[in-house]
């Protein structure tokens, strides 16, 4: 019996060692292929975004028509090809961490997933909503992760968790903000055991985003400061708007995904389409108003306020704000990652008379990280993901300070982070068909 303890153990040895292998080269190539489907997103997307632009260029009033049906021919292709990806898509990837039974968790990161989310997403930025991708890279990052690791299905907690890093980083050129992200809202933990996997599933992302669109930093550089002094006071009073807000919209957004009571929700519920058709109407009136401005992720806007070459409308934030909300609350697969920070680049404009000695870029940034915060609930993820998209490290210490008081404004408002709570929701929603299929 010694002698064959003797000739097992190596055996068991190299089989440790070839599993270790196998979930490594499963990472790595998921990472690789987060990165590739990252960018293709970010393509297209941009696309759409220039289709709708250049069809309210040429006719400027057409996206009273545009907006409105295409919001209703994308919320019924939703329901009824691609369910399970309406909204950001990153409770989707949360709720799919918390299934236990792989077959539950295709319904919300499976192929079919992936591909609803680009493909209506894409459709959604192409009739002019107000809506971002690196909410749906996210859930795609995790589908791919979950695809991958059907051909080794011990890990698929940390592999969804990678994926969905992988998306955020991939999305923005941020690694570090995507492992942050990770940890601060998709694992609320650390994990040790898988922690170094999803450092190299990140790397191996953003290497593949470097190599096809370079090393470039997301809103540009700036070298913006915030001297120690009297201009201090802009931190406390932007995190606090920034922070109201934000919880007010993650209140409303709520609001609408467990049900608005009365005759108003139960007219919501029963036609789904209307209510889409309505909310585009709403999001047309306002691109109208801000000569379409408001229109897709908001990223161009941020950025020319942010280094100064546009002045944003006083109306920006506030029909930005609209225009988000409704495309949001509308049933439209779509993030809201780049709009919200288009909202607080906004907000922070409109505050700018009140500080005339700080510079205007600094209270952009803080604008960006208080209205974001207030939204995800996540401070240090957004202080960070601000801080790397314009590489100021100088702005460390106002942003975070400025991200824990919007936090704590938020809280006020709206007791709990907008992803958990909806996490619930499609957790219920997957867990319960998977049931209703057995019982039949």
């Amino acid at each position: 019996m010694a002698y064959k303890s003797f000739l097992y153990r190596p055996v068991r040895r190299l089989r440790a060692l070839s599993m270790v292998w196998q979930r490594r080269i499963i990472f790595g190539v998921g990472g690789l292929m987060v990165g590739l489907t990252g960018a293709g997103l970010a393509v297209v997307a941009d696309g759409s975004q220039d289709i709708f632009r250049d069809l309210i260029h040429h006719f400027p009033y057409i996206g009273l028509l545009v907006s409105p049906l295409g919001f209703g021919l994308v919320v019924w292709m939703t329901n009824r090809y691609f369910p399970g990806t309406q909204g950001s898509g990153i409770p989707q990837a949360i709720a799919a961490r918390k299934l236990q039974n792989p077959k539950d968790r295709i319904k919300l990161v499976g192929l079919r997933s992936a591909v609803g989310k680009v493909l209506m997403t894409s459709a959604g930025l192409a009739v002019g909503a107000s809506t971002g991708r690196e909410g749906p890279t996210v859930q795609v990052g995790a589908a791919i992760m979950f695809l991958t690791g059907r051909l080794s299905p011990r890990r698929q907690e940390g592999l969804i968790l990678a994926g969905s890093a992988a998306g955020v980083a991939g999305a923005f050129n941020t690694p570090l903000a995507g492992i942050v992200f990770a940890i601060e809202e998709m694992s609320k933990s650390f994990e040790m055991r898988t922690s170094g996997l999803i450092i190299g599933t990140v790397m191996l992302s953003g290497l593949v985003s470097l190599m096809i669109f370079g090393n470039y930093i997301y809103f540009g550089t700036t070298d913006d400061v915030l001297a120690f002094g009297w201009g201090w006071i802009a931190v406390p009073v932007i995190g606090v708007c920034g922070g109201l807000f934000g919880g007010a919209f993650s209140r409303i957004l709520l609001l609408f995904t467990f049900g608005v009571p009365g005759r108003i929700g139960a007219l919501v519920k029963k036609h789904p389409v209307g209510f889409a058709v309505v909310c585009g109407l709403i999001v047309a009136l306002c691109g109208i108003a801000t000569g379409g401005a408001v229109n897709g992720t908001g990223y161009e806007a941020a950025r020319g306020a942010l280094h100064e070459r546009s002045d944003l409308s006083v109306l920006y934030a506030p029909l930005k704000f609209l225009a988000t909300t409704a495309s949001a609350v509308s049933g439209l697969p779509g993030g809201i990652f780049s709009p919200s920070l288009s909202i607080g680049a906004g907000l922070g404009a409109d505050l700018t008379f009140l500080f005339p000695d700080v510079p205007v870029g600094v209270i952009i940034l803080l604008g960006m990280v208080a209205y974001f915060t207030g939204v995800v609930q996540a401070p240090i993820t957004a202080f960070v993901i601000v801080m790397e998209m314009t590489d100021n490290k100088d702005m460390l210490l106002p942003l975070m300070a400025c991200a824990l008081i919007a936090n704590a404004a938020s809280r006020m408002v709206c007791k709990e982070g907008v992803y958990q709570a909806q996490a619930r929701l499609f957790f219920a929603w997957a867990d319960g068909s998977a049931e209703r299929r057995r019982r039949k």
